[in-house]
């Protein structure tokens, strides 16, 4: 179900079968002194593809790009401008449908406020342009804190390459942590917009990296997976 192995033989048959796709879209951004850049796209396309095994559906190349605000000023983020995203997500799932596929998942493993509107922004124009596609937005970083307060994560106030981001990457790709950055709380003076937020938020970290284990990693990415596969047969039952 990868489209970007697919042949186009390969992918206008799955179309047939299960005119379903997700589109993940994650960002290339700081994640403190210890977790990659990669982190949001990493998180969102291994769920993709791990329910994908479990119900069929297609799985496009992830977007790596997205709007960062809060972390423009941080070494490694590259930001796009929220009208860029939506236009990147339009155009995608306009060519999509031409495709013949009627289901869309947007799915985003980055978080930020502006860049989830731009999508569902995007998710608006769609639903206006083609009335028989259907349209779902959700965030799967917020299912994994969702799943989190089930007792899994510890930190009351987790929000960025803190106990649930360093969990699931420990559990998914370990290679790629570099040891553990220190726990902090950034507090912007809000409601004034910081102009140098990097000077508010030196370390890059929302939560407490320390408290993160491969265990817990492995209990979020799992709760993750169960909610799209019942996401994605929501969806196939609309369009059937």
């Amino acid at each position: 179900m990868r489209v970007d192995r697919m042949t186009m033989t390969e992918f206008e048959q799955a179309v047939r079968t299960v005119r379903v796709a997700l589109v993940p879209f994650g960002s290339v951004e700081e994640h403190g002194r210890h977790l990659p850049l990669c982190t949001d796209t990493l998180q969102v396309w291994q769920v993709a593809l791990e329910a994908a095994r479990r119900v069929p559906f297609l799985v496009c190349p992830p977007v790596h790009y997205g709007y960062c605000r809060s972390t423009r000023d941080h070494p490694g983020t590259l930001s796009i401008r929220p009208s860029t995203l939506r236009r990147i997500a339009f155009d995608l799932v306009e060519s999509l449908h031409r495709q013949g596929v009627r289901g869309v998942i947007l799915a985003s493993g980055h978080a930020g406020g502006i860049h989830m509107a731009a999508l569902e922004e995007a998710a608006e124009a769609l639903a206006d342009a083609f009335p028989d596609l259907e349209l779902a937005v959700v965030c799967e970083y917020r299912w994994a804190q969702e799943a989190g307060r089930g007792g899994v994560v510890s930190t009351a106030d987790d929000g960025h390459a803190g106990e649930i981001e360093t969990s699931r990457v420990q559990a998914l790709a370990p290679d790629l942590v570099k040891g553990l950055s220190p726990e902090e709380y950034p507090r912007f003076e809000k409601p004034f917009v910081a102009r140098d937020k990097r000077a508010q938020w030196p370390g890059g970290v929302w939560g407490n990296p320390a408290a993160a284990s491969p265990e817990k990693g492995r209990a979020l990415f799992e709760a993750s997976v169960e909610r799209l596969v019942g996401l994605v047969t929501q969806m196939r039952g609309r369009v059937a």
